[in-house]
C-alpha cells in the first residue's frame, strides 16, 4: 500500500498544483476538467460555470504523488492536515521550504531542532499546512 495525499481546493487547484510542480519540480501524470467528463457527477448537476475547472490532477515529483480537484461545494482547509516533507539534502530543504511558504504564513522558521533534525512548518497561501524536517 502507499498514502497518497489528496487536497480539495475552491476553484483554484490548477494555480495551486502549477505553484506546487513550480516548488517541488516533478510532472503531472494527468490534468482531467469538468468539461471532459459527465454532465452530472454524484446525482448533481456540474455547474456550467465549473467546466474549465478540474475534476483530477496528479503531480508526481520524485517518489512521491500528489493529487488534487476543485471542489463544487465550498471546501476549508483543515487544521487536522498536515502534508510532511522529509529529507537529508538541507540545501533542498530550505530551497523548497522558502518557495512554498511564499505568500503563505510560516508557523515556525527553519531550525536545529532537539531531536537533530532541521525543521520548520508553515500554512502556504492556498490554506495548506506543511512541516519540513531535514535529518
Amino acid at each position: 500500500m502507499k498514502l497518497n495525499p489528496y487536497l480539495n481546493f475552491n476553484g483554484n487547484c490548477e494555480e495551486a498544483m502549477n505553484f506546487y510542480k513550480d516548488c517541488l519540480g516533478g510532472e503531472f501524470e494527468s490534468i482531467n476538467y469538468f468539461r471532459e467528463g459527465p454532465e452530472e457527477m454524484m446525482g448533481e448537476q456540474v455547474p456550467e460555470h465549473f467546466a474549465g475547472k478540474i475534476m483530477h490532477m496528479t503531480l508526481r515529483f520524485g517518489d512521491n504523488v500528489l493529487m488534487a480537484s476543485d471542489s463544487v461545494g465550498a471546501v476549508q482547509p483543515s487544521a487536522a492536515v498536515t502534508l510532511s516533507i522529509g529529507s537529508s539534502d538541507l540545501e533542498e530543504t530550505e530551497l523548497a521550504f522558502a518557495k512554498l511558504s511564499a505568500g503563505g504564513e510560516i508557523t515556525m522558521p527553519l531550525q536545529d531542532t532537539f531531536w537533530g533534525a532541521r525543521f520548520g512548518s508553515f500554512i502556504d497561501k492556498f490554506g495548506i499546512s506543511w512541516m519540513f524536517n531535514c535529518q
